[in-house]
C-alpha cells in the first residue's frame, strides 16, 4: 500500500500495489508527495449517414479494450449484427459488448422494451452468454400502447410525404410522452405505489386518444389493472437481478476506478432528431453530444475521449425522404447488386434498404456535428468488381456548389450531387486481406479510402472488409491513443 497527498485539498489516501499503475507521482508546490490518477479513456461510436454503417462491427472489435459498453439513446428499433467465429448474433437493444462479456449500460436516452430486453438476455443465455446488463433508473420505459399508438399513427402517415419509415416498435410515442412529462420510467417499475399512480394518469388519456380519435377498440394494452400487474411483476425481476442503476453515478464511478467506457450510438447522424433530415428522422440524439446528455457524463469528458465516425462504403437507409445519390430507375440493377451483396436489409424490419452511392456533404455535416477524431470505412469489399464507383463530393444548388447538407430537408431535396468517379478494384480474398493488413488492400480501393479521411480531415482508424471480427482491419485503436 501507499499514501499520497491530493495537491490543493491537503487529504491523503491509500493506494493498493494494483492500482498503483493507474497514478501518475509528482512533487506538488508544498513539496508534498503527490499522485494523480492517470485519465481513464472514453470512447464513443457515432453512426456517420443514415444508420446501419455496420458500428456494431467496430463496438465488438474495440469492446476488448473497454471494461464497461453504454448505450445512450434510442431502443429497440437499433439493429446490430455482431459475428465471432462465424456465429452471428443480432441485438437489437442489449449493447454489442455483451458479446465479449463486458458490463452492458443503457442510460437514461434510451426507451426500453422490457420484454425485449429480457428476450435478448434469455436468448444470449441459451447460447452461453450471460451479459451483465444495467439499465438507467431515469430510461423510459415503453409501454405496449406505445407499440399499437405506432403502429396507428404511421398507417395514417403511409399514404403521406410524412412517413418516416419506423420501425413501430413504439420508439417515437415513448420519446413524445417522455417530453409531455408523462412516461414512465425504469426506476417507477420498482415503486408499486408510483407505477400505479403513473398508470392511473397515463392509460385514460391513451385510450381516450384510441378510442375517440383513432376509433378502435382497446384491449389488455390500454387497461391500467393489467399494466399494473405485468410491470409490478417486471419490476420484481429487475430488483432481483439488481438491474438498475443511476446510470451517470455508475458511469462516474467506473471512470474514476479508472475502467474504459466505450458509448455506443445507435441509427446515424442525418436522421438525428435535431441535426438530421426533418421529419424523415428518429426521435433521440444518435450524435457524441448525446452520448453526454443520454448517460450523464460531462460533455468534458466525452471531450477529452475518442470520437470515432462510422461510415459505409455507400447509402444505405430504410424508409422515405431524399437521398440525392440514390441509385435509381436505369442504375436499379446496381442497387439490387450491391443491396444482395451487401445484405441491405433492415435487421429490426426485413424491409430491403434504398442504395446510394456515398455522399460527402453527408459526411462534412456529420464530421462537423460530431467532431471526429477518426473514422472507420466499413463495406469496402461489397463494392469489389463493380465497372466504375462515384462519390457525391459536392451538390449543385442554385447555381451553387455546395458542400456540405442545407439545414432543411426541402433544400437538401434541390440538390444535384456533383460527382467525382473512382477507379474500381478487384474481388479479393477478404479474409486473407483482414489478417495481411491495410497494405494488402487493392490499391484503388487504398486510393477510395485516404480520399474520405482527406475530405474529413480525420484519421482512419479501420476498414471493415467482411463481417467477421477477423475480417476488420485495424489502423489504430482508439483507446491507445
Amino acid at each position: 500500500m501507499f499514501r499520497w497527498h491530493s495537491p490543493g485539498i491537503g487529504v491523503s489516501a491509500t493506494i493498493s500495489d494494483a492500482d498503483i499503475e493507474s497514478y501518475v507521482w509528482f512533487k506538488d508546490r508544498n513539496g508534498f508527495e503527490a499522485a494523480q490518477r492517470i485519465a481513464c479513456m472514453s470512447v464513443t461510436i457515432v453512426g456517420s449517414q443514415l444508420g446501419d454503417e455496420g458500428k456494431g462491427a467496430l463496438v465488438d472489435l474495440w469492446g476488448g479494450e473497454a471494461d464497461v459498453v453504454s448505450r445512450y439513446q434510442g431502443g429497440d428499433n437499433a439493429g446490430h449484427t455482431v459475428v465471432e467465429n462465424g456465429e452471428e448474433y443480432k441485438l437489437s437493444l442489449v449493447p454489442s459488448g455483451a458479446i465479449r462479456n463486458k458490463v452492458g449500460v443503457l442510460g437514461n436516452g434510451c426507451v426500453v422494451n422490457l420484454d425485449t430486453l429480457f428476450d435478448e438476455i434469455d436468448t444470449l443465455r441459451d447460447r452461453g452468454i450471460d451479459p451483465e446488463v444495467r439499465i438507467a433508473r431515469r430510461a423510459h420505459v415503453i409501454m405496449p400502447y406505445h407499440r399499437v399508438l405506432d403502429g396507428i399513427e404511421e398507417d395514417a402517415k403511409s399514404d403521406s410525404d410524412l412517413d418516416a419509415g419506423t420501425t413501430g416498435r413504439g420508439i417515437g410515442p415513448t420519446y413524445e410522452d417522455k417530453a409531455g412529462r408523462r412516461g414512465i420510467r425504469v426506476g417507477d417499475l420498482l415503486d408499486r405505489s408510483t407505477l400505479r399512480e403513473r398508470l392511473e394518469y397515463v392509460v385514460p388519456q391513451k385510450r381516450a386518444l384510441a378510442e375517440k380519435v383513432f376509433d378502435i377498440d382497446v384491449g389488455a394494452q390500454f387497461d391500467t389493472d393489467v399494466l399494473f400487474d405485468k410491470y409490478a411483476g417486471i419490476g420484481e425481476r429487475l430488483r432481483e437481478e439488481s438491474m438498475t442503476v443511476n446510470a451517470g453515478k455508475f458511469l462516474n464511478d467506473c471512470l474514476g476506478s479508472g475502467k474504459n467506457i466505450l458509448f455506443e450510438g445507435a441509427q446515424g447522424t442525418s436522421i438525428d432528431i435535431d441535426h438530421g433530415i426533418y421529419p424523415y428522422v428518429t426521435s433521440s440524439n444518435p450524435t457524441a453530444g448525446g452520448a453526454a446528455t443520454g448517460t450523464g457524463i460531462g460533455p468534458t469528458v466525452i471531450g477529452q475521449g475518442e470520437v470515432v465516425g462510422i461510415i459505409k462504403s455507400y447509402l444505405s437507409r430504410v424508409g422515405t425522404g431524399p437521398l440525392p445519390t440514390e441509385l435509381i430507375d436505369q442504375d436499379e440493377p446496381l442497387a439490387d447488386a450491391i443491396r444482395e451483396r451487401g445484405s441491405e436489409f433492415g435487421t429490426v424490419t426485413g424491409r430491403p434498404r434504398r442504395i446510394g452511392w456515398l455522399d460527402m456533404p453527408m459526411l462534412r455535416h456529420a464530421q462537423r456535428a460530431n467532431g471526429f477524431t477518426g473514422i472507420a470505412v466499413n463495406h469496402i469489399d461489397v463494392l469489389a468488381e463493380l465497372e466504375t464507383i462515384k462519390v457525391g463530393h459536392s451538390y449543385e444548388l442554385d447555381g451553387e456548389t455546395r458542400m456540405t447538407m442545407p439545414a432543411t430537408t426541402e433544400r437538401w431535396n434541390e440538390c444535384e450531387p456533383v460527382y467525382r468517379t473512382f477507379d474500381p478494384w478487384p474481388d479479393v480474398s477478404w479474409s486473407d486481406v483482414g489478417e495481411a493488413g491495410y497494405s494488402s488492400l487493392p490499391s484503388n480501393a487504398q486510393a477510395y479510402l485516404e480520399y474520405i479521411a482527406a475530405e474529413l480531415d480525420t484519421s482512419l482508424y479501420a476498414i471493415g472488409v467482411g463481417p467477421d471480427r477477423a475480417d476488420t482491419v485495424e489502423l489504430t485503436n482508439p483507446f491507445d491513443r
